[in-house]
């Protein structure tokens, strides 16, 4: 290290990873300075600057090897796993001072000799008693997994049938498809036959053992709960989310306009996410982006983005802290609170620099093949590229990474708005009367003063113009904000699962460019949804 190195690091002053000694006077004391470098993110410790003054005290030729060799007796002797330091000295005027390098530790959680954890506090140090906060730092070093771990007394029985034939259909596609389980045969098979299906002589039971989900001892872990649980908050009440939307600005307010009760969220990680985005939906502006009238609007936040931010949320959040998700609608901004910061020393521009790097790694390669995510890490900038006004906050001080998204106060076309218009009964709209047709609908040349060369009031010629939707088709397209099934569908219009309701309520929609296929290449795969395009 150079003199000019030492000059800059006293100048900036002491901070979380830089610490100024004058001498090693106490040797406790230097102790837990690296139990609390080591369990943060590393640092250096400078002998031979005044820690109040920032001014040089130099050590001679004899006090730097003497340093030197106290500094190694303690990493090795007061800090509990033992550590090694990189030590190095630099000249300045009147002598040297002693740089020590403390790498962040692989096998956290580090000790002093008295068995008190300590951890970094901004330029000081402090205690970790919190179990959460020491499991926390066991998961970053790879020494506990907590979406490996137990749920005590669960069993298979609390795992939801459909959720888990969701997930073997798309882990397993191909060879259920060779084996001609797919479509209606797949709903009504058991969940045995079909696991003898992916691997011959197995039980439900013993497949779930060899991909994990159930631990060598039999017990169920935290994965299995999460993606597949019928009522996963029975086992993990924290694991779950609240979703408010404020009246204003503030959180401190107490007036809302939407509030999803802990009920409907309980459920596994795929009924979160459903109910996260439909909480979206129903509450966030729709924006008509095309001249045509008829045409649907698009949430003035894009679906594409909140699913990313939702996703990565429900996935990547810390299974150690003992809190909800928290998201949050205010008139100018949405909140997305997750629970932990950045796992493995990541940094926020990291992060929107596509570097993926997933703190449960368990959950994240199995959770693909239920909710809506490449896991490829490039989820985050696809979710920039929507020209979103985004800030991203690493609190360390309330262990949470926080999404804030901006909204636009101005925005005044929504769909509400735009359908309760289109809705109105004749004689609500001036000018009309029940024998005149809905003047949105009507073409140009039965209207006064209009002829087909000139285009709709409302932008809208002709052979442009969808299909005119029944108040209940409007309703269904609406709905289907979220993906649906087609027996979803047809519950919410009230109507029997039959042919001529599908036609009416999804393959007309369909065909008209309101709805869309989630599964385009396969109409008829079992796991067909349908979603608002």
């Amino acid at each position: 290290m150079t003199t000019e190195d030492i000059l800059r690091l006293r100048d900036l002053g002491e901070v979380s990873k830089v610490q100024f000694k004058e001498r090693i006077l106490d040797k406790y004391d230097i102790g837990c300075e690296l139990v609390a470098m080591s369990n943060y993110r590393g640092g250096q410790l400078v002998i031979g600057i005044h820690d109040k003054t920032g001014e040089f005290n130099p050590l001679s030729y004899a006090e730097v090897q003497e340093t030197t060799n106290l500094l190694g007796n303690i990493a090795s002797e007061n800090v509990v796993p033992s550590i090694l330091l990189d030590i190095d000295t630099a000249q300045v005027e009147g002598g040297s001072v002693v740089v020590a390098t403390i790498k962040e530790g692989n096998n956290k959680p580090y000790h002093d000799n008295k068995g008190i954890v300590w951890i970094k506090n901004g330029a000081d140090k402090r205690k970790v008693f919190d179990n959460a906060e020491l499991a926390e730092m066991m998961s970053e070093c790879g020494s506990f997994a907590p979406d490996e771990a137990v749920v005590k007394d669960a069993t298979l029985d609390d795992l939801d049938e459909d959720t888990l034939k969701v997930f073997l259909q798309n882990r397993f596609s191909i060879v259920l498809e060779k084996k001609g389980l797919v479509g209606d045969a797949l709903r009504e098979a058991s969940l045995d036959d079909i696991a003898n299906a992916i691997a011959k002589g197995h039980d439900l039971n013993k497949l779930m053992r060899n991909l994990r989900f159930i631990r060598p001892d039999g017990g169920l872990t935290v994965a299995a709960m999460l993606l597949f649980g019928k009522y996963t908050q029975r086992w993990l009440p924290v694991m779950t989310a609240k979703c408010i939307s404020f009246v204003g600005n503030h959180i401190g307010g107490k007036q809302f306009r939407d509030k999803v009760n802990d009920a409907d969220m309980e459920g596994n990680l795929l009924h979160q996410f459903e109910t996260i985005m439909a909480f979206f939906t129903r509450n966030l502006k729709n924006v008509q982006v095309e001249k045509e009238f008829n045409s649907l609007g698009k949430l003035e936040i894009p679906y594409s983005s909140l699913v990313e931010f939702v996703v990565n949320a429900l996935v990547h959040r810390s299974l150690n802290w003992n809190a909800p998700i928290r998201i949050f609608i205010f008139d100018n901004r949405v909140e997305i609170h997750s629970p932990g910061i950045l796992p493995n020393g990541l940094q926020v521009e990291d992060i929107t620099n596509g570097t993926s790097m997933p703190r449960n790694n368990f959950l994240f390669s199995n959770a693909i093949y239920l909710l809506p995510y490449t896991g490829a890490g490039t989820g985050i900038q696809r979710a920039l590229e929507d020209g979103l006004q985004v800030e991203f906050k690493n609190d360390e001080r309330t262990h949470e990474f926080l999404i804030t998204i901006k909204r636009n106060p101005n925005l005044e076309a929504d769909s509400d708005t735009i359908l309760s218009r289109n809705e109105a009964t004749p004689d609500t709209i001036p000018g009309k009367n029940e024998t005149t047709p809905d003047t949105f609908d009507v073409t140009p040349d039965t209207r006064p003063g209009k002829n087909e060369a000139t285009p709709d009031t409302f932008g809208v010629t002709p052979d442009t113009r969808r299909m005119k939707l029944t108040p209940k088709q409007k309703d269904v397209v609406n709905y289907c904000n979220v993906p649906r099934s087609s027996r979803e569908i047809l519950e919410r219009a009230g109507v029997s699962y039959h042919s001529k309701n599908i036609q009416t309520y999804i393959t007309d929609l369909v065909e008209a460019g309101y709805l869309e296929r989630t599964i385009p290449e396969r109409p008829s795969d079992m796991n067909q949804k349908y979603r608002k395009k």
